[in-house]
């Protein structure tokens, strides 16, 4: 039986009782290793989500200008079905400022010809302040191209 005499002697030559130590051990470890896994796992998702807006909002805009009836119309119609792309994956911006339309002959819905859209998002980084601005960049830029052809068969208007 260990007196409190005993137990003394021991601490003072380094030989101290450990039981308890492997469980701090792992707790400090497991905090250091998953907190940054965890920021990972958020930054990807929500890069990846931006990546869906991206495609879809590109493909959503070039078909809306292919169908409309005057490359105006089709503009209009793009915004629109760009925004409702944007907004489905949780980003707010202005869908007019994000996207780019440019045909491939004038006028623009000639049969045969190609209608591009482009759409440029800019992702902030969660959970970063602003003094670290100068050592992380905050944002990250992702865009998306799609092209759709004019039916060759359309009608002239």
């Amino acid at each position: 039986m260990r007196t409190v005499l005993d137990l003394g002697r021991r601490v003072a030559r380094g030989q101290g009782d450990d039981s308890g130590n492997a469980v701090v051990e792992f707790l400090g470890l497991a905090l250091v290793l998953m907190v940054p896994l965890v920021y990972l796992v958020l930054v990807l998702g929500r890069l990846e989500a931006a990546s869906f807006a991206a495609e879809g909002a590109a493909r959503e805009a070039a078909r809306a200008v292919v169908v409309a009836d005057t490359f105006q119309e089709g503009t209009v119609t793009a915004g629109a079905a760009a925004g409702i792309a944007l907004r489905d994956q949780g980003f707010e911006d202005d869908p007019i400022d994000a996207l780019t339309l440019r045909c491939s002959s004038t006028p623009c819905l000639e049969p045969g010809s190609d209608v591009s859209a482009r759409i440029d998002l800019t992702v902030p980084l969660p959970f970063v302040p602003g003094f670290v601005r100068h050592v992380v960049p905050l944002e990250v830029q992702v865009s998306a191209e799609r092209v759709a052809p004019v039916d060759a068969y359309r009608a002239r208007r």
